[in-house]
């Protein structure tokens, strides 16, 4: 489950802000846009995420034009509907650069607010969350505090925030100072969605800066989850989260 993966690559989000010329913006409201969006999500016979993310695409389209604060705004909406899986919501701030490159602090917390499980969290943390901390949208201080929390899903969401930091197809230019300052304030954490993101966290590092993530393990070994210590000395030594038997 910590290998979440719904590629976005360069590639991909050039050809989902491509213009559609026979649908551009309107002008509708919110409460519209989000009605249209549940409604056309209603009618799938099959609701696989292919098809899902097919509906995401026609409104992304739709709103290519569309102010930034109207798409992050109908994204809140969504993220309240229980109809709505909630990756259609960030894909929606994700293919749209202004959207997305207007995320502050008070924004990403509503957008996150009730995520619970590993599949809401990793789309939240690599869409959203990953970006604008990687893009100094938002502090350090933010992610910090994320990592603190009560709550293991706020937890996991600053482990995988990191993930943003330093994997290429999203962007990533790698920053081994951050990703290791959010796994050290988790080495002890025993919950078990944080120690796997904690492991993918590291293995990601590790393609950029294996010597540092080695040495991260050897000075907390005797902290670390066992999973994570043989995961990633794995990834480091052969390539593999886990090795072929």
């Amino acid at each position: 489950m910590e290998d979440f993966e719904i590629v976005v690559s360069r590639s991909s989000i050039k050809r989902d802000l491509r213009p559609n010329s026979s649908e551009e913006f309107r002008g509708e409201n919110i409460a519209d846009l989000e009605n249209q969006i549940v409604s056309s999500l209603s009618t799938l016979t099959i609701p696989t995420t292919e098809a899902i993310r097919e509906v995401r695409r026609k409104f992304s389209r739709r709103l290519a034009d569309a102010p930034a604060q109207l798409v992050v705004a109908l994204a809140l909406q969504l993220v309240r509907h229980a109809a709505v899986p909630r990756f259609v919501a960030y894909e929606l701030i994700l293919y749209h650069r202004q959207a997305l490159r207007s995320l502050k602090a008070k924004s990403l917390e509503d957008l996150g607010a009730g995520n619970n499980s590993w599949a809401e969290v990793d789309a939240f943390a690599c869409y959203l969350s990953g970006p604008a901390w990687r893009e100094g949208q938002v502090s350090d201080a933010l992610i910090r505090r994320w990592a603190t929390s009560r709550d293991r899903w706020w937890r996991r969401t600053a482990v995988a925030s990191t993930v943003a930091l330093n994997n290429k197809a999203r962007g990533g230019r790698g920053d081994t100072r951050r990703t290791l300052m959010i796994c050290e304030m988790l080495v002890a954490d025993r919950d078990d969605m944080v120690v796997k993101a904690l492991s993918w966290a590291l293995r990601e590092l590790s393609k950029r800066d294996p010597k540092s993530v080695s040495s991260f393990l050897r000075k907390y070994e005797g902290l670390l989850a066992a999973r994570v210590v043989r995961e990633v000395n794995s990834k480091l030594k052969t390539g593999l989260k886990n090795p072929r038997k």
